[in-house]
């Protein structure tokens, strides 16, 4: 078992010694944030962990600052915001080693009165891709590459100043710099600890491009697992963060004069112990199977509608600008950093390498594009374009991605495929979502239009 993961007979007798005392019990919602409640642990024990507990339905409509958004038919006010059944995944229990004397779990989320799963929760999307691509014979592994700012303030003094003129932990760009990188080790160390300590196993952490910016890499695993990972691994960031008095952001652009956090997704699919992206097909320097060439081909084919899952806010799409790591165009190309599709590895260790998603994407949503996306090109048989040598910037002639939520939404709320692949529940509820998150910011007076307009217009 991996190290800091719990068996019910370990909590059980960590709870009788008093060495854990409280048992968290969280869902994702649609922003990717965790909610839940906190269980004495010894309860959770004899009642929640078979029989689970309820929420409010409401939280699966709500925006980012908690108020109820109208228009949803899943849950609203005429149907008086009842429950969902928050139904524990034990296989996600494990310390929290961060928190005191604290375990926490995953759940996914059930209808109360029929006991299946809630269609619309982010969890459940992702279970729905996980079955369609077993019953093709296959598994998807995956792994997230999260990037993100440190600032020296904390959170309610960030808060106090508007997020404005806050002190980034370093001052000159620290891509790979170890000194740089070695005056934020209070914090950076702090998290590959607590989180190798959680269940959720480290590889390395490193600067990156911007002031203050760093990655978190951790182990691949099954995409489920890894977005288990990627949604516990945001939550103690940021409460780790809070507990040393600084603050840490996956805004995926929180400053123009800054590069983006990005999310690097790597996925591969696998029959039983194999591999199923090696082949004989020449592609580059390395040889993939059809399996590879369709799969990339349907992911590459519906990356336009699938943007609102990899790119959720208004803030997504200012980090894409050319030259500045982030991708722009769509192509694949053999470790190339400047393509939206980066193939690396080889043989067994062969896999794709999306560079789109941001570090505010929902790891569960973004999982489930993928594989929606590329299971589409498996059944169709959809050819990738041709692979892509050189700078992808520069070449004009290829997609863009959308610029916008706008525009993205209306590709998402049009799309045959996304009808298709999630249903028109799916479709309609996220549209929702994401019209409601354009319109409030279309409804917001910003800085920058009071600084361009207040005394010069």
């Amino acid at each position: 078992m991996v190290r800091g993961m719990l068996t019910v007979d370990e909590l059980a007798a960590r709870a009788a010694s008093g060495d854990i005392d409280t048992v968290v019990v969280g869902f994702t919602d649609h922003y990717g944030r965790v909610h839940g409640k906190r269980f004495d642990a010894l309860h959770f024990l004899d009642e929640v962990q078979e029989e689970g507990t309820h929420g409010c339905d409401y939280l699966l409509t709500v925006d980012m600052e908690m108020e109820p958004v109208p228009g949803y038919t899943y849950a609203n006010w005429e149907l008086g915001y009842g429950d969902f059944h928050m139904v524990p995944d034990m296989a996600t229990l494990r310390m929290a080693s961060w928190l005191d004397r604290s375990a926490l779990v995953l759940c996914d989320l059930h209808d109360p009165h029929h006991h299946n799963h809630v269609g619309i929760a982010p969890r459940s999307i992702l279970r729905h891709q996980l079955e369609r691509a077993a019953a093709s014979g296959y598994t998807a592994k995956g792994a997230s590459e999260l990037e993100y700012f440190l600032f020296q303030d904390s959170y309610q003094d960030a808060a106090e100043k508007r997020y404005s003129d806050l002190k980034p932990a370093g001052w000159y760009i620290e891509d790979y710099h170890l000194l740089q990188g070695a005056r934020e080790e209070h914090y950076n160390g702090a998290v590959r600890r607590h989180l190798a300590a959680s269940g959720i196993p480290v590889e390395n952490s490193k600067g990156e491009w911007g002031r203050g910016q760093h990655e978190m890499n951790i182990r691949y695993s099954d995409v489920l697992t890894m977005a288990d990972r990627h949604s516990v691994m945001k939550l103690a960031m940021k409460e780790i963060a809070e507990g040393l008095g600084v603050s840490v952001t996956f805004m995926a652009k929180p400053s123009m004069a800054e590069a983006g956090s990005s999310c690097h997704i790597h996925l591969s699919l696998w029959e039983g112990e194999k591999n199923a992206f090696p082949g004989s097909l020449d592609a580059g320097p390395v040889h993939v199977s059809p399996v590879f060439r369709h799969f990339l081909g349907g992911w590459m084919s519906h990356i336009p509608e699938l943007m609102p899952f990899l790119a959720p806010t208004i803030n997504s799409y200012k980090r894409y600008q050319d030259g500045s790591w982030a991708p722009t165009r769509i192509a694949w190309s053999y470790d190339n950093r400047t393509a939206g599709f980066r193939v690396v590895g080889h043989d067994q260790s062969l896999r794709i390498e999306c560079r789109i998603p941001g570090a505010d994407c929902n790891p569960y949503l973004v999982y489930a594009a993928i594989l929606a996306a590329g299971l589409d090109g498996l059944e169709n048989t959809i050819e990738p374009p041709d692979l892509f040598a050189g700078d992808v910037y520069q070449a004009r002639q290829l997609a863009r991605v959308p610029s916008t939520l706008r525009d993205a939404t209306e590709l998402f709320a049009s799309s045959e495929f996304i009808k298709r692949a999630f249903g028109e529940a799916v479709q309609q509820h996220y549209t929702h979502f994401f019209h409601k998150e354009q319109e409030a910011f279309d409804n917001t007076v910003t800085d920058w239009e009071r600084w361009r307009y207040f005394e010069r217009i």
